[in-house]
């Protein structure tokens, strides 16, 4: 009976974290919406617009400030100020390089947080190895493809070797949230990667650009985000439930 009644009361419990999680949320749901809402493809740069952009980013920042506490400053929280960093320097493309820069200090973030205690441990299998090699070999893929592109920039002396040097970080990023074993952290992360190669498709003119481009961006960003943010604010839970199962 008091096996029956733990159980019954851990359900409680993760259904009232549910229920709190989701209010808590509903501040970044309001700006993404207000993002697409005002953004058109002709909106001129401005502070404004960086404001609006970076909004939903430093809502989450926030969310996973005031559940995690501080230590999540070097860790998920202080990858999503980083990352609201790197959206208020995109609006600009001449600011291009420094965005690039706070995203790679955003996955550094996300990749140390993946390795910290605050994540279950597992031991990796030969199918979570071959999933890492194909990461990599999809990254540097990707590079090799974009290269000829690259050369073309007006800056391509700082540029080509600094998207080889993000590339790799994102992949690792990835190769990371695999070994967590999360869905929403593994998601997240694939969401990212998925978003950046749009981005890079369209800014280096690879391709024509595309009439919903930007909503491809930064539909897949927002939702990478918030699986990141989610995934982090699960992981105390996650852990504790794989330690009991681990002592019985």
């Amino acid at each position: 009976m008091d096996i029956l009644e733990t159980d019954a009361y851990d359900k409680r419990q993760r259904r009232n974290t549910s229920c709190a999680l989701f209010l808590y949320l509903l501040p970044f749901f309001l700006a993404t919406a207000a993002y697409f809402y005002l953004w058109t493809p002709d909106s001129p740069p401005s502070i404004v617009a960086a404001g609006v952009k970076a909004a939903p980013t430093l809502l989450l920042a926030v969310l996973v400030l005031s559940w995690n506490g501080g230590q999540s400053v070097l860790g998920v929280a202080g990858g999503l100020v980083f990352s609201a960093v790197g959206d208020c320097c995109l609006i600009w493309p001449e600011l291009f390089i420094h965005g690039m820069g706070a995203f790679a200090v955003a996955h550094l973030q996300y990749s140390l947080t993946f390795l910290s205690t605050r994540y279950a441990t597992y031991s990796s299998s030969s199918w979570t190895r071959f999933l890492y090699l194909i990461l990599f070999v999809v990254g540097g893929g990707f590079y090799i493809y974009l290269y000829p592109y690259l050369q073309k920039t007006p800056d391509s002396a700082l540029l080509t070797p600094a998207v080889g040097v993000y590339i790799a970080l994102i992949a690792l990023m990835a190769t990371l949230a695999i070994r967590t074993r999360r869905a929403a952290t593994l998601l997240g992360s694939l969401s990212f990667m998925v978003s950046d190669l749009m981005l890079a498709l369209q800014f280096f003119k690879v391709t024509a650009p595309l009439e919903h481009g930007n909503t491809i961006v930064m539909v897949t960003y927002y939702l990478a985000q918030l699986l990141i943010a989610v995934g982090d604010v699960k992981a105390v839970e996650n852990k504790d439930d794989f330690s009991k199962w681990k002592r019985s």
